[in-house]
């Protein structure tokens, strides 16, 4: 018996079955080990030396394998043929040497790009070893990916508070969606007019044309710059006379786009479908691990992340027998399509995304899918059949007339366009989103029969004002195709890439387009000020190319790292010196736009409207950054950051304080205002002013004296309790509207509850909750899963609780964002958010409700931090450096990893 090892279990059962019993199909689910989410992982003054981790799921899953191993007679290393899926196999062949489980049996690795019986028993036929370069190249992509992060997140922590994170191509990414929204910002609208005449022909047919010269000169796009001259030239038109100089009819050819690639299928599946990054990836996974149909699990498509355009020769003849048989004989070209891509640092190393079988066309496998599995087959196979399909050929007409106003003359231009011959349209047709241009042709309509010399008669001219419109927003799928273009990041990474920036409330989408926030413009201008080299896109497309040497093996990994640490570590090292002033200033000056919004009245928008002599600048608060004035606390005037630079508080009035009138206990005036985190409710002024935010629901223009005072004066005395004798007092808090009774609290269901609720009433929620228990009777949520030990000890787990999934260390309960699915949540995702909340690793802010359990066989000691040279040095191999104690909990640990050859 052979063992195979692939990585999903839906794999897994299907391959099993082509293979018969003389193989064992066993799945790592994903990667069974990974760096640990803490400083030290990498070391750069051992040379880089990577310590790496198997969390408790994987430990199981290599326990299954490593047993069935024993009793075999060879092991197939089957994962995805990519540089992920190499890299599993190296991993998951690394663990079993340290286990002196292989000894003298065969290894091979053997990749496949779609999962058909044919195809999986093709490669089992022709196995290779690990590709040690592709492995290389993914040990140095993850190194850096690391050491940008676990090193430029900290800074922005100390320098930026609220930023969350900064990433490799990550920071890149944003940066091109913060840059588009400056080049919005920056954009003057100009005017401009257009001018057509409605002409009909002798034969009584009518048409448009467009005017295109006149005063002996040709009109560019947008040549007439105002009503004036739109005016004179209309005039010109309306009384001129009108005959054909010439028409003239030109056949054009328009080919098929090639087949396609991870981040083409992306970009398609959102402007046809209306899918994100993620959901087209999600269902394309599912059509490549296999559907069952007719009681057979079957692949449709081929492996989903590639930039390759080019399918296999006997897929291009399998197609082409689809096209004669789906289409007929017409739509056969002559030859074969060839295609290569122009994408910056493409690989092409895998086919293009294409079904497995031609044959097998949507309809016929309609009744076995969901909706969006259909929808997303169809559109491959549209796409990949007319990759392989005829021309469109389409006559193009264009008619030139002469319009002459007594001596005064003037050219129009009509132009249409007929399909003479549908080819590959009969099968696919590109759809594009708003703002999106092609630069292949259009259709432009039919014509009706139009002879040169024939005079027409005038039937209307009209002149139309026009304004010119900044660059769109980019879309997720324009987002990816800039990225392509740049060579910025890789397919397997874009969706990912673009989930981290709205886990991150770094951008959040709106009607499809990605509008960056506060926080992600901040994170930006400072990469930008302090970082520049680190977030240029030449520079990232640069160091993507150097992994592809890599993985080429023209390249030595380590040596990349070298050269990329020391200018790194140096730029980090320049950052201690960084003072918040010099923060704030670049700050001011990057944002200007977003900071300082123009006025209405045209006043300076760097001075306070409140006091009318302080100066505004970014403020940078424990929450993020918010704009303040100078002139604090004489003058606490604060407005919200927000991607609306501020035009919402303007707009409500909110930026000078609303007058409510006075209290009547206290003399003190009553006041509505906006700041940092909202509008609220203040009495009196400086320090000693009691202020209160609005609840949710409330709306600044309905607050009046005596909501105001009512909010103001909470808590709300209820009455004395008939048993204790004790207050019960309601209240608004951070969790909502509350009852609170010698320091026992329960949830009102509303805001209005706190004003309305009396004692008996009180008496009987706080005996409801009391009968509850502890927790109101939900008691500890279980775990959704379980993600491994904390560095500082106690299991970190993924809860549902009353107001949501979190993530739980000890007594730190850490929320996780909207749009971040808890089944997803990653190590390093929930230490950040363990971080954030206040759960520092041996900070003693939190401690542990449990020892840690026993380390896993392949866990390392925490390592120290690494250190770098000075800048200017070159960085040398180090003596290997003591690690520093293990935790006192553990009771055994294993030797550090490296990477070793296979």
């Amino acid at each position: 018996m052979n063992v195979v090892v692939v990585e999903s279990p839906a794999k897994a059962k299907t391959i099993n079955k082509y293979l018969g019993s003389g193989y064992k199909v066993l799945a790592s689910f994903g990667h069974v080990r990974d760096l640990p989410a803490k400083d030290g992982s990498v070391l750069p003054d051992q040379d880089f030396e990577m310590l790496w981790e198997v969390d408790s799921a994987s430990q199981k899953r290599m326990k299954d394998i490593a047993d069935a191993l024993k009793g075999s007679d060879g092991l197939f290393l089957a994962t995805d043929p990519d540089r992920e899926g190499e890299a599993i196999s190296w991993h998951v062949l690394d663990l079993l040497k340290k286990k002196k489980l292989i000894g003298d049996k065969p290894v091979k690795r053997v990749v496949f790009n779609a999962i058909t019986k044919k195809a999986v028993l093709d490669a089992m036929a022709n196995p290779r070893d690990i590709d040690v370069p592709l492995v290389d190249a993914y040990l140095a992509r993850r190194a850096l990916d690391y050491l940008v992060g676990f090193n430029l997140s900290p800074v922005l922590w100390r320098k930026l508070p609220g930023a969350r994170s900064a990433g490799r191509v990550q920071s890149v990414a944003l940066r091109l969606v913060c840059d588009r929204e400056s080049e919005i910002e920056r954009f003057v609208s100009e005017e401009y007019w257009n001018l057509s005449a409605l002409l009909r022909t002798p034969r009584g047919d009518e048409f448009e044309a467009r005017l295109v010269s006149a005063d002996g000169k040709r009109l560019q796009a947008r040549s007439v710059k105002n009503g004036e001259d739109a005016t004179r030239l209309k005039t010109l038109l309306e009384g001129a006379a009108y005959a054909v100089d010439t028409v003239e009819a030109k056949p054009v050819k328009r080919n098929p786009g090639p087949p396609f690639t991870t981040s083409t299928l992306q970009q398609a599946a959102s402007s046809n479908l209306g899918f994100n990054a993620s959901r087209t990836m999600q269902v394309a996974q599912k059509l490549y691990e296999g559907v069952d149909i007719g009681g057979e699990t079957v692949g449709l498509i081929t492996y989903m992340r590639t930039d390759g355009v080019q399918m296999a020769p006997e897929a291009i003849e399998a197609a082409r027998a689809a096209i004669v048989d789906q289409f007929g004989n017409r739509y056969l070209p002559e030859k074969p399509r060839f295609y290569s891509t122009k994408a910056k640092n493409a690989q092409e190393a895998h086919e293009a995304i294409r079904p497995t079988d031609f044959n097998r066309t949507p309809d016929q496998v309609r009744r076995y899918l969901d909706a969006d599995q259909v929808r997303l087959y169809e559109l491959i196979w549209k796409r990949g059949i007319a990759s392989q399909m005829a021309s469109a050929e389409i006559e193009r007409t264009t008619v030139e007339i002469l319009a002459d106003n007594k001596g005064e003359k003037a050219g129009l231009r009509a132009v249409g366009s007929v399909v003479r011959f549908d080819g590959f349209l009969g099968a696919y047709v590109d759809q594009r989103e708003e703002g999106e241009k092609r630069d292949d042709d259009d259709e432009d309509g039919r014509l009706p029969e139009i002879n040169a010399r024939e005079k027409l008669d005038k039937r209307k001219v009209d002149a139309s004002q026009h304004f010119t419109e900044p660059p769109p927003r980019y879309s997720e799928a324009s987002l990816i195709k800039k990225m392509e273009e740049l060579g910025i990041g890789r397919p397997s990474t874009y969706a990912a890439t673009l989930k981290t920036l709205s886990d991150r409330d770094y951008v959040t989408v709106d009607k499809r387009r990605l509008v960056p926030q506060a926080k992600g413009r901040l994170v930006t201008a400072f990469l930008e000020s302090f970082f520049t080299k680190y977030v240029e896109y030449d520079f990232t497309a640069d160091l993507e190319e150097k992994l592809d040497r890599i993985s080429a093996g023209e390249l030595d990994w380590k040596q990349v790292l070298r050269e990329f640490w020391q200018d790194f570590f140096g730029q980090i090292e320049d950052t201690k010196e960084l003072r918040v002033t010099n923060v704030l200033d670049a700050l001011n000056e990057a944002l200007a736009p977003l900071v300082f919004p123009k006025r209405e009245d045209g006043s300076d928008p760097r001075i306070c409207q409140v006091c009318g002599t302080g100066n505004l600048s970014l403020k940078l608060g424990k929450y993020g950054a918010f704009v303040g004035c100078s002139n604090y606390p004489d003058c606490n005037f604060t407005r919200q950051l927000s991607s609306e630079g501020g035009a919402e508080a303007e707009a409500s009035g909110l930026n000078e304080p609303k007058e409510l009138g006075a209290d009547p206990h206290t003399g003190e005036q009553l006041t509505v205002r906006s700041g940092r985190f909202g509008p609220y409710v203040q009495r009196g002024e400086g320090k000693e002013a009691k202020r209160s935010s609005l609840p949710k629901g409330w709306k600044v223009e309905d607050i009046d004296h005596e909501k105001a005072l009512a909010l103001i004066n909470l808590p709300r005395d209820v009455g004395k309790h008939p048993e204790s004798g004790k207050m019960i007092s309601a209240g608004l808090g951070r969790y909502g509207p509350f009852l609170l009774h010698d320091g026992s609290y329960a949830n009102l269901e509303t805001i209005e509850d706190v004003f309305s609720i009396g004692l008996n009433r009180a008496v009987t929620v706080l005996a409801e909750k009391q009968s509850k228990g502890p927790g109101g009777g939900r008691g500890t949520p279980a775990a959704l899963k379980d993600l491994g030990a904390h560095p500082d000890g106690g299991s970190i787990t993924v809860r549902d609780g009353k107001y949501g999934p979190y993530v739980n260390w000890g007594k730190i309960n850490a929320t996780l964002p909207k749009a971040m699915d808890p089944q997803q949540v990653t190590m390093e995702q929930a230490l950040a958010l363990i971080v954030e909340k206040g759960g520092k690793a041996s900070s003693g802010k939190a401690k542990p409700k449990k020892a840690a359990a026993k380390s896993s066989s392949d866990k390392t000691a925490a390592a120290p931090k690494a250190k770098a040279p000075a800048k200017a040095k070159a960085p040398a191999k180090a003596a290997a450096k003591a690690p520093a104690k293990a935790s006192s909990t553990a009771k055994k640990t294993a030797p550090k990893e490296k990477k070793t050859g296979t």
